[in-house]
């Protein structure tokens, strides 16, 4: 669709963020090691899509959910962002709540991303991260989820 994001992985561990009609051939050129694709995209060249920004384009803008978006800083490094208010919502005597699709826009935008997209998120958005001794920080999800992407520093 017109909001899906193609990332494409080269053999020398560069990420590019590409339309999903552009994915194939680019590909073919490029030599991609991997490659998915997710839905919506969140910025492209540093700007919010229009359907992030005007009412009844297709997507909902009031909705507020956990969110897991990957973006690529202007340098070229990855940023994973995740956001989950699950310990506030009992602390204030509300349901859990989390962001909207264009506050995630905005919150990676402001961490400095040119292209992001977001991942799958609700129930399912979850993180674990490992340090240098292999100690992991884990931010579970309500329910397994049965496909993962992994990163590895080079």
């Amino acid at each position: 669709g017109p909001l899906a994001t193609g990332v494409a992985f080269d053999s020398a561990g560069g990420a590019r963020f590409l339309p999903p009609a552009a994915l194939a051939g680019w590909a073919r050129r490029q030599g991609v090691a991997d490659a998915f694709q997710s839905y919506p995209t969140l910025l492209a060249d540093g700007a919010v899509p229009e359907p992030l920004r005007v009412a009844d384009r297709g997507v909902d803008l009031a909705h507020r959910d956990a969110r897991l978006a990957l973006g690529r800083l202007r340098d070229g490094r990855l940023l994973v962002a995740l956001t989950r208010f699950d310990a506030l919502g009992p602390a204030l005597g509300v349901a859990p709540f989390g962001l909207t699709t264009p506050e995630m826009a905005a919150l990676v935008g402001a961490l400095g991303c040119e292209s992001a997209v977001l991942l799958d998120g609700g129930i399912s958005a979850q993180l674990l991260v490992r340090d240098a001794g292999g100690g992991r920080r884990r931010w579970p999800g309500l329910r397994p989820v049965p496909l993962g992407l992994v990163a590895l520093p080079r």
